[in-house]
């Protein structure tokens, strides 16, 4: 198959290693190969892509866990080395836990999982995740979380929003008390990991009630193709 290979760590208790991979697939993208988290080889991917889920059963905190599998060490020395990697929903949680971006995720207001389509605000499209996605634009993309609310310290939300490191905000309901609406963030050495709750994956065709969330795997491919010229 022609294009990028992308790696999807599939830890117990994942449960849309699957969606991303398909996604990947069905777009266009490439190859998919899913890890194991207990794997210490990366396979040469092009991306990798930790999924959401609930990894180790969410014991303790989400993502509290599944940041020791030793798979997370070479994901960490990936990322540190530019690679792109993009969490989704579990994934944030455990990127967050891994210290690979800033801030936490906490239980939602309210204490309930929430599980419906919402609207995002596009923040920035200077990410190797959004390029493709035009800025301010909405898209709808289904959230499916418990533990969704983003929060981090005064000084560091100054520092992501004097860095335009905001990926995504909430656009008309905040559906778990995020601070500052704050759905999705960037961090990494190059801007090359990102971390977000709603599932991009599960919005890749009409036929799933939205396809707004193609634009993401597409800027994907573009700046894999663009570093590759």
């Amino acid at each position: 198959m022609s294009g990028f290979t992308a790696g999807v760590i599939v830890f117990p208790g994942s449960n849309c290693d699957r969606d991303a991979a398909n996604a990947w697939k069905e777009l266009g993208c490439g190859e998919a190969k899913l890890l194991w988290h207990q794997s210490t080889d990366l396979q040469n991917v092009d991306i990798v892509i930790v999924p959401g889920g609930f990894s180790y059963g969410d014991a303790l905190r989400a993502g509290a866990i599944a940041r020791f599998a030793p798979i997370m060490d070479e994901v960490a020395k990936f990322a540190a080395g530019g690679g792109l990697v993009m969490g989704i929903c579990n994934g944030f949680q455990i990127l967050c836990e891994a210290g690979l971006l800033p801030g936490a995720l906490a239980r939602n207001e309210g204490l309930k999982f929430v599980c419906k389509h919402v609207d995002l605000r596009v923040e920035t499209t200077n990410s190797p995740f959004t390029s493709a996605c035009e800025k301010d634009a909405t898209l709808s993309i289904p959230i499916a979380h418990g533990e969704g609310r983003y929060v981090c310290t005064p000084e560091m939300h100054a520092q992501l929003v004097d860095e335009d490191r905001i990926l995504f905000r909430y656009a008309s309901d905040n559906p778990n008390g995020s601070q500052d609406d704050i759905a999705g963030v960037l961090g990494g050495p190059r801007r090359n990991v990102m971390g977000m709750m709603p599932h991009p994956e599960r919005a890749v065709r009409v036929g799933l009630g939205s396809a707004d969330g193609a634009c993401m795997f597409q800027s994907i491919l573009a700046t894999l193709t663009q570093a590759q010229v």
